[in-house]
């Protein structure tokens, strides 16, 4: 049975957000929540994860304490929440003595539906969370918790105490990326072993997956850029001078680029994150660090200049391009002096031998020989059949043959060596390897010993490697690295499914098919440079007025009117008190801009049955009396189009006009038939009932 607060979810997300509907996975993790239950949700970048703790701290009573690890990405959604009519607030390091004061006074109240805070800045809070009424806790980015995780943060660890100070506060951990054993180390650091968790799918089927040589770098990028001008996009690169570097070469050749590092100033920094923002600089070349919490739903592509140490945050880094769901475009440049750079970063760590494995993973993802969209899902342990059809590999395949007996020959050997041994030692009994390792198990004794003697070992290594790529294994990186069978390879081995491998050469040629540019509408430029006018106004990002996705929904349905304009997606009730009258001016002007050069006749039509326009709001907007709109309609009928006009006039109505025709001495003109009917009947129905 529904709760008060999941009734009200939909008012909620209407009222607030401006959505009629939920993404997958978001109202059953926002129903966990309500529930008053601990909560895990993994989803990618661009499936809502702000609205599953948002809705509900709305909806709950108290206030939702959100830890964030980003400063930027705090006042960014606390911005946004506010534009959509949110009481909300952050708090950290960055603020001025005067402002935390104030914020903690407004916290005391009960004044706030959620306060944003970093997690180094939580334990400041202790003395007022215990006095006040909390909602929930949230802990945004938590892969941050977790030292198997790509991007760990001490200061993470001491929220286990959440958990034991308020342990009848529901929590929400949520991220965009986390292997099996991240999701598993952020329930124990979090103290939440009995959470529900939440996966959803991995799956961005409009991002085009493309991995490209080292070689030529820079005039790969040059030839990409000419077909995707006007674009905005993120170039990521290893190093700070590598940056620094690529921007001036970028903004030699007329492009504005700018670089973005660690070196630079928190003050510099800021600038060029807004300038991004905005679309005034819409080349960022960066190292890993810029884009974290940045919600930008326009990037158009992300280009990694190296390979990155592991599929998680490479995952994490594309998955900012194409938040919209339109089209987006992803190149990664493979070399193998990356591969040895990153070994050099990972060596003498804490982790090295958990980095290392995961880097080689990343490094076998560059290598694919099949659909990278498979090998990629797969390491999220989200395994497809079909072939993606959106990845150079799908548009240009390599020859493949019938690999079943070998993929059996591998798959059994997992299975008898319990999936407990790597990938090395597989291919040692596979290969019947007489080494001290093989005979100090007794693995020269199982039945798949030398069952692929007559393949070479790196040939039989790149077909293991294909066979991880499709979703047949999968590793555990945290437990040595040992190789498991997925579901999939039970298909394999005991339901006769067929497996298709690539045949091995030395260098697969491929030719890169690209999308061609999207062609922007004139009215979304319009409606672009309104949002940036009005963002510059109230100083916030662009996106805090209306995202893409919003403007690109105004573009479609093209309202006319306020009613109009509170069903586009994205438009609660704050935004459309405050932007409504701008944007309709502005689409209004576009539609009549567009229809100037349309006889009178034909606008007036046009509006009524394509805008659902009533006559006298045409003739508001048009400037017109309401006699002349229904002119327009009867003469858009005498040329043939179809006109109901049973919806303005009575059958009786056109008898009575009939009637009075006879009668008058002068019934060609319509001031008689006028003062006849006492003034109580329009002309422009006289009219109509005449022609009819």
């Amino acid at each position: 049975m529904e709760t008060t607060a999941q009734l009200n979810k939909f008012e909620l997300l209407k009222t607030h957000f401006g959505y009629d509907s939920f993404l997958p996975n978001q109202e059953e993790i926002i129903n966990n929540v309500l529930d008053q239950k601990d909560t895990i949700a993994i989803m990618p970048t661009g499936g809502g994860k702000s609205l599953c703790f948002q809705l509900p701290a709305l909806a709950l009573d108290g206030t939702a304490i959100v830890i964030s690890p980003l400063i930027a990405l705090m006042k960014d959604q606390v911005d946004a929440l506010k534009a959509n009519g949110v009481p909300a607030q952050f708090f950290n390091s960055s603020q001025p003595y005067e402002e935390q004061q104030q914020v903690l006074r407004e916290l005391q109240s009960g004044n706030l539906k959620l306060l944003y805070v970093a997690p180094e800045s939580l334990p400041q809070l202790n003395f007022i969370l215990k006095t006040i009424k909390i909602g929930l806790f949230a802990v945004d980015e938590a892969h941050c918790i977790s030292s198997w995780g790509h991007d760990f943060r001490p200061a993470y660890t001491q929220l286990k105490s959440l958990k034991e100070q308020f342990p009848n506060v529901p929590l929400i951990a949520l991220t965009a990326t986390a292997d099996r054993a991240t999701r598993e180390d952020i329930a124990v650091q979090l103290a939440i072993p009995n959470a529900e968790t939440f996966i959803a799918s991995f799956d961005r089927p409009n991002l085009y997956l493309d991995v490209r040589p080292g070689q030529n770098r820079n005039k790969h990028i040059f030839d990409f850029l000419r077909n995707h001008k006007n674009e905005c996009g993120i170039i990521y690169c290893l190093s700070r001078k590598s940056t620094e570097k690529l921007a001036a070469t970028l903004s030699a050749k007329g492009y504005k680029a700018e670089a973005y590092h660690a070196g630079l100033t928190s003050e510099e920094r800021t600038q060029i994150q807004e300038n991004f923002i905005n679309d005034i600089s819409p080349i960022i070349v960066a190292t890993i660090a810029f884009g974290m919490g940045i919600d930008k739903s326009n990037v158009r592509w992300v280009i990694h200049y190296n390979m990155r140490k592991n599929i998680d945050g490479y995952y994490q880094e594309i998955g900012r391009s194409g938040r919209d769901g339109q089209p987006a475009h992803t190149i990664l440049f493979y070399s193998f002096a990356d591969v040895i750079m990153l070994r050099k970063f990972a060596e003498g760590s804490e982790t090295e031998a958990y980095q290392l494995a995961k880097l080689e993973r990343m490094q076998q993802y560059a290598e694919a020989l099949s659909c990278r969209r498979k090998a990629l899902l797969g390491y999220f342990g989200e395994h497809i059949t079909e072939d993606c059809g959106n990845c150079d590999i799908c548009r240009t395949p390599p020859k493949y043959f019938d690999g079943t007996l070998i993929a059996q020959k591998i798959c059994s050997a997992v299975a008898r060596l319990q999936e407990q041994e790597a990938l090395g030692m597989v291919l040692d009994v596979l290969r019947g390897a007489q080494n001290a390792q093989v005979y100090d198990k007794g693995y020269q004794n199982i039945k798949t010993y030398g069952a692929a003697k007559d393949i070479a070992w790196r040939d039989l290594q790149q077909y293991a490697i294909q066979l991880l790529n499709q979703g047949v294994l999968q590793i555990y990186f945290h437990e040595n690295g040992r190789l498991l069978l997925t579901p999939l390879a039970k298909k394999v081995l005991f339901e006769g499914k067929k497996v298709r491998l690539a045949v091995i050469i030395q260098e697969v040629e491929t030719v890169k098919t690209e999308r061609a540019p999207r062609k922007r509408a004139e009215l979304f430029d319009k409606l672009r440079e309104l949002r940036l006018k009005l963002a510059q106004e109230i100083n916030k990002p662009a996106f805090v007025v209306f995202s893409d996705a919003t403007l690109e929904d105004m573009e479609h349905k093209k309202p006319r009117t306020r009613e109009a304009f509170a069903e586009v997606s994205g438009v609660g009730e704050a935004k459309l008190e405050k932007y409504a009258d701008d944007f309709l001016k502005v689409i209004n002007r576009h539609l009549d801009g567009l229809e100037s050069n349309l006889p009178t006749h034909e606008r007036s039509f046009k509006m009524f049955a394509e805008e659902n326009l009533s006559p006298s709001e045409i003739a508001a907007k048009r400037g017109l009396s309401e006699d002349s709109i229904y002119g327009h309609f009867i003469k858009m009928h005498q040329l043939g189009n179809d006109f109901e006009f049973s919806q303005f006039i009575t059958s009786e109505e056109i008898q009575l006009i009939k009637d009075a025709k006879i009668k008058l001495e002068n019934p060609e003109a319509l001031k008689p038939y006028f003062e006849y009917f006492e003034e109580k009947m329009p002309y422009w129905k006289i009219k109509m009932g005449l022609y009819l």
